[in-house]
């Protein structure tokens, strides 16, 4: 007679250690599936990895399955999950950028020369764009990015155990309310202002999305407010276009500007609650908000609109509105297929109105100073202003406030004061990596909104990359490929597989161009958002304008 076979428990027991460990970490957070990932950052904050222990026990906790948590922590690039035989990493990381404008300015090297130099002291990592491309190449040391980084300081840092942001001078609550802040939202609550002047207000100034998109504020506000309540309003801070920096740049000057124009769109859409999605890499950015949130919410006690700040967690793709919204919602950041239209049903099922934070951030100059204290600027005809982020190869990289319709070569020389010494003008990516690349003899084009599509470009979050006669359009193509496999959800087969095929064609010697269009033409038709749609026109572009290099 054979004997029965033991059966075993399947799954992992709960460890009582761990348990009250993440108990102690959470505190009293709610334990909501839309606060998972929040309690993963807490985690991993304190470990600097995500234990799996630690991920039973935080499963236990949310009522959740193990498996519905692992596939979250896992999605992430931030968290590190590391199972119960594996040697945990060094409690201190480095992050070296390997991005365009950083891999033109020695990205390469850089790691090198801090893989020899820290490799027993440090973990280390390449990752995509930080969002610091004016001080390229940059390195992150825990939360403590390094400009111009090398590894000396470098080594500083990690010697002296700087792991933390430091934070720049800004506009706090108290010097904004003294500069007339606030007022305007007052007023608006007070009926000094209707819902309707102030959005015909918007309409005329020509104010369209400054994510990438483009659609006009204006009627964005009236499409979601005649949607039933209630209503929500996600804004998106997540900027990791490789090139972009505007949004930091505001959030860590000017940050009230922005949270009152989202207090003006909540109160003209009927808004109930603000829910702000701030990429992980902005860490100054957070401590920022959190201090002036609280001293916003203890000035206004009474205020209606409750304001949730939210923490990604190392991912480009939650760049894209509905991908955002499920990583708010606790969930990985897959884009929704559409329609329906996150206007109608977005975050948590509500309509929803989604704006990136430099759209709200123009709001109270427009209705302060009128419409035409925006639209009367512009060029070739384009109306409005635009934020530039420019690196590269100029002698004034950083966030440039110019007229819409400018063309790079006017951003060159009257912005950016010309070209580096010893470097001639090539090519840009209008656009940041996905926008795709133009050569100088283009370089009179405006940068500008439905300008750029008929030569395979666009404008997206005007992220003006510049390279020069001795940088290689081609390895910049490979960079910006590279940057779009890595970054897949992996949701759909178009862009999961297409990216990661066209890396190594790419790397061939002789590029087989009739195979990468068809492969480029796949990709495009059949992707499901904006990344594999869009992730062929860098290699495209340098067909039709660099083909001596391939």
């Amino acid at each position: 007679m054979k004997n029965k076979k033991t059966s075993k428990r399947r799954g992992r027991l709960l460890d009582s250690a761990a348990l009250q460990e993440v108990q102690k970490l959470l505190e009293d957070m709610p334990r909501r599936k839309d606060l998972l990932i929040e309690a993963l950052h807490l985690i991993q904050d304190k470990y600097n990895y995500l234990p799996a222990k630690h991920l039973v026990a935080l499963a236990h906790e949310f009522k959740l399955a193990p498996a519905e948590v692992y596939e979250v922590a896992t999605f992430y690039h931030h968290f590190n999950v590391v199972k119960e035989n594996e040697i945990p990493p060094l409690p201190l990381t480095v992050r070296v950028c390997e991005s365009l404008t950083c891999e033109m300015f020695g990205a390469k090297e850089l790691h090198s020369a801090i893989q020899q130099g820290l490799k027993d002291k440090v973990q280390i990592q390449k990752v995509p764009c930080v969002g610091r491309c004016q001080h390229a190449p940059v390195a992150v040391v825990g939360m403590n990015p390094q400009n111009q980084a090398s590894l000396e300081t470098v080594k500083t840092a990690v010697n002296n155990k700087n792991s933390q942001p430091t934070i720049p001078d800004y506009v706090t609550f108290s010097n904004y309310q003294k500069s007339g802040g606030y007022k305007l939202y007052q007023d608006c609550l007070s009926a000094k202002h209707d819902v309707d002047s102030i959005i015909t207000e918007l309409k005329i100034s020509g104010l369209r999305g400054l994510g990438g998109a483009g659609f006009p504020a204006g009627n964005k506000w009236e499409i979601v407010r005649n949607f039933p309540a209630p209503r929500l309003l996600a804004v998106n801070i997540d900027e990791g276009e490789p090139g972009t920096f505007k949004d930091r740049h505001y959030l860590e000057s000017d940050p009230h500007r922005f949270l009152e124009g989202a207090l003006i769109a909540a109160w003209a859409v009927g808004i109930t609650e603000i829910y702000i999605y701030l990429r992980d890499e902005y860490a100054a950015g957070r401590e920022i908000l959190l201090q002036e949130i609280n001293n916003l919410k203890s000035a206004f006690p009474e205020l209606s609109v409750k304001i949730q700040l939210r923490r990604g967690a190392g991912a480009y793709i939650c760049g894209e509105e509905s991908a955002m919204i499920e990583s708010i919602e606790g969930k990985r950041g897959i884009p929704r297929l559409r329609p329906p239209y996150v206007a109608e049903i977005g975050l948590f099922g509500r309509p929803t109105l989604e704006h990136n934070m430099e759209t709200l951030h123009w709001i109270r100059d427009i209705l302060e100073k009128g419409a035409d204290s925006f639209s009367a600027h512009g060029r070739r005809g384009r109306n409005g202003l635009r934020s530039f982020s420019v690196s590269g190869r100029v002698q004034n990289p950083g966030v440039h406030l110019a007229p819409a319709g400018i063309s790079v070569l006017e951003l060159i020389e009257e912005y950016c004061g010309g070209m580096l010494p010893g470097h001639e003008f090539y090519g840009y990516f209008p656009g940041g990596a996905s926008g795709g690349m133009l050569p100088a003899s283009l370089g009179n084009l405006a940068l500008d909104f439905d300008t750029l599509q008929e030569y395979g470009s666009f404008i997206g979050s005007a992220a003006v990359i510049v390279f020069s006669d001795q940088d290689s359009a081609r390895d910049l193509a490979l960079n910006a490929m590279r940057f779009f496999e890595h970054e897949s959800c992996g949701q759909c087969t178009p862009c999961r597989v297409g990216t990661a095929k066209a890396v190594p064609l790419m790397q061939e010697k002789k590029w087989n161009q009739a195979l990468l269009e068809e492969l480029s033409q796949t990709m495009e038709d059949a992707s499901i958002c904006g990344l594999g749609q869009a992730a062929p026109n860098p290699l495209r572009t340098l067909m039709k304008y660099f083909s001596q290099e391939v």
